[in-house]
């Protein structure tokens, strides 16, 4: 699709950069990468109407239909094969733009991070990380923010995100540490039998929900699910560190990561109960724009979090 400039030329559409959105951009590169509309929507987290809407915006714009299925797979056109490396490098320099640095040394840089995350994550790693940085990098400084929303996050303006392995979580990922998941009530609790609750127990009893964001079930609600069962929710917290204190001195229930039962237990008077549920591994993971896996303060960050990491799983072991 051609415009006819004020000058009298003609210049492609992608030259104009007034009416368009550079977001865009981002999901542009995404689909040529991944030539696939759901695989390109989790990488940059989008909902499938919302990368949608902007594929239908991308084809108008440039004129083409960028992906055509040939059998069962999708190709790129001949256009969206020329635009494949422009695409990548437009999202490397929108990168660098919102404060990325070329060279980075940490004894003397000044680089100021984002990092968002969960309120589990940022009560075991934020004291750890900032002893790590006062030595290794004085100078530099990390934002820290909590993950209202796990999906769609705009991993473009935060550096890293931390936050378990769910749904909807986009980009690059890096495990970090692991943790169990447990159910707490108050020690004196009437229905705890053998230091255990039954599934008649967690039906019955108030339970306290976690809800980070609106769409995403917690993996203890799919583990209660499974069971068969539909707890009598009494409270919904925005996250693990409210679970110990709403349970404290009622006949609520809740589950939390095993490390916050351990930190709160016994100054609110609480246990770990074992129930039949089958609870998975939670797995606390680093996540980045595929753009800033060659940034080398991106790459430095993400060297601190594995040794941050490290003394967070092997505390207990050091203690």
């Amino acid at each position: 699709m051609l415009k006819r400039s004020a000058q009298g030329g003609d210049v492609d559409g992608m030259d104009d950069l007034r009416g368009i959105d550079l977001n865009l951009v981002v999901v542009l590169d995404a689909i040529l990468a991944e030539r696939n509309l759901t695989r390109a929507g989790e990488v940059i987290g989008l909902t499938q109407p919302a990368i949608s809407g902007a594929v239908a915006k991308l084809r108008k714009l440039l004129d083409d239909p960028l992906l055509v299925r040939r059998g069962r797979v999708s190709e790129l056109t001949p256009r969206a094969l020329a635009l494949q490396p422009i695409a990548r490098a437009a999202v490397t320099e929108i990168g660098r733009t919102l404060n990325l640095r070329p060279l980075f040394d940490p004894l003397t840089s000044d680089r100021r991070f984002r990092l968002s995350a969960s309120d589990y994550a940022l009560s075991v790693m934020t004291a750890p990380m900032l002893e790590v940085l006062e030595r290794e990098a004085p100078r530099v400084s990390v934002e820290f923010g909590p993950m209202s929303n796990i999906g769609p996050i705009d991993l473009l303006r935060e550096d890293v995100t931390i936050a378990s392995a769910v749904r909807g979580v986009p980009g690059k990922r890096q495990s970090l540490f692991s943790d169990t998941t447990v159910c707490i009530v108050r020690h004196d609790h009437p229905r705890i039998r053998d230091g255990a609750l039954t599934l008649e127990d967690l039906a019955t009893m108030p339970y306290v929900q976690v809800s980070f964001a609106d769409g995403v079930i917690m993996y203890a609600d799919d583990a209660l699910a499974t069971a068969g069962i539909r707890p009598r929710v009494a409270r919904t917290v925005p996250g693990f560190l409210p679970v110990p204190f709403t349970v404290a001195d009622t006949d609520m229930y809740g589950f939390v990561p095993l490390r916050l039962a351990e930190l709160y237990g016994g100054a609110l008077g609480l246990v770990v109960v074992r129930t039949p549920l089958r609870l998975p591994v939670l797995v606390e993971s680093a996540f980045w724009h595929p753009s800033r896996t060659s940034d080398p303060a991106l790459t430095w960050l993400l060297g601190i979090l594995r040794t941050v990491a490290e003394r967070v799983e092997f505390a207990s072991e050091a203690g």
